[in-house]
């Protein structure tokens, strides 16, 4: 299949295309490089840096024969789309309406949409979220996500554009970049890396679930065979906290690293968990590496990254 990846050189985005290219499979990426790395683009793939609410996305579209979107490319920092929520929607919603309609024009089968589990449930009524947990966003991206979602809902009733939509947890590993408001576990690894001081927020409490970038790909990859269009929750179910993060990443990098904090984010969620179960009954997917062996596996990534 010819599989256009918007976002591919990004963190997640890039190990798709890897995988991707490894069934065989010919990858198209998209990517205007605002956050995406250049190194972390697979050399077998088609590469265009472009925006993709720019006009020259329907070139590519003529040229090669789409099949399947793969929808990754975002503004995906949650306190910048507070601060800023007309760039947000731009890049996320009408960014993301250039490539349906591109996609309805020129008859692409499938579309793939990276959404969040993270930021569309908001505050949650119980723990973990499923799929019909009313969507309460708190902030302009996750709003933008839901939006996003809605629209799919619209091309595959009117135009009959199948869909998948992927609800991330919170997704960590290598090439996740430690610049920027998300990511902490990139963030603690690149301070202690430098001899910085890492600074949790608060009391350390706030639990996410923290789900490593390989699994988050199988179910991309599983998500080519669906037949028809649905929402998936993409998570282990179970919550860690800020602290223990710290604390196993110190382990790895830096034993002699002092816990700090420095004063709690306002507004900051306190507890976010997603339930998988509806994938693995549907598509056989579950998550298969444990937080410890994935904050390892992360770990020596950025230290050999760190020492080149």
């Amino acid at each position: 299949m010819n599989i256009l990846v918007s976002g591919g050189a990004g963190f997640i985005a890039s190990h798709i295309v890897d995988a991707y290219i490894a069934e065989g499979h010919h990858v198209i990426i998209v990517d205007d490089l605002s956050s995406g790395v250049l190194e972390n683009i697979n050399p077998k793939a088609a590469f265009y840096k472009t925006d993709i609410r720019g006009e020259e996305l329907e070139t590519i579209f003529k040229k090669e024969k789409i099949d399947v979107v793969n929808h990754h490319a975002a503004q995906m920092d949650v306190r910048r789309s507070v601060a800023d929520p007309k760039f947000d929607a731009s890049v996320n919603v009408i960014g993301g309406l250039n490539l349906f309609e591109l996609s309805r024009k020129y008859e692409v089968k499938k579309i793939i949409f990276a959404s969040t589990g993270g930021a569309i449930y908001g505050e949650q009524d119980y723990f973990p979220a499923d799929e019909e947990h009313p969507t309460r966003p708190l902030s302009p991206y996750g709003i933008t996500k839901l939006c996003t979602e809605k629209y799919l809902f619209f091309y595959k009733a009117v135009y009959g554009i199948d869909y998948v939509v992927l609800r991330y947890a919170n997704v960590y590993g290598p090439r996740q970049s430690p610049h920027g408001e998300a990511g902490v576990v990139a963030i603690f690894c690149s301070k202690m890396l430098k001899c910085e001081q890492p600074l949790i927020n608060g009391d350390g409490k706030q639990t996410r679930d923290y789900t490593f970038v390989g699994d988050v790909v199988k179910a991309n990859v599983l998500a080519l065979k669906y037949n028809g269009s649905s929402i998936f929750n993409i998570g282990t179910g179970i919550e860690n906290d800020v602290n223990k993060l710290f604390s196993e990443l110190r382990e790895h990098l830096s034993p002699s690293c002092p816990e700090q904090h420095a004063p709690a984010k306002a507004g900051e969620q306190m507890r976010s968990v997603i339930s998988s179960k509806k994938i693995e009954r549907e598509l056989g997917w579950y998550p298969t590496i444990q937080l410890s062996e994935g904050l390892c596996l992360t770990a020596e990534y950025f230290k050999n990254k760190n020492s080149r």
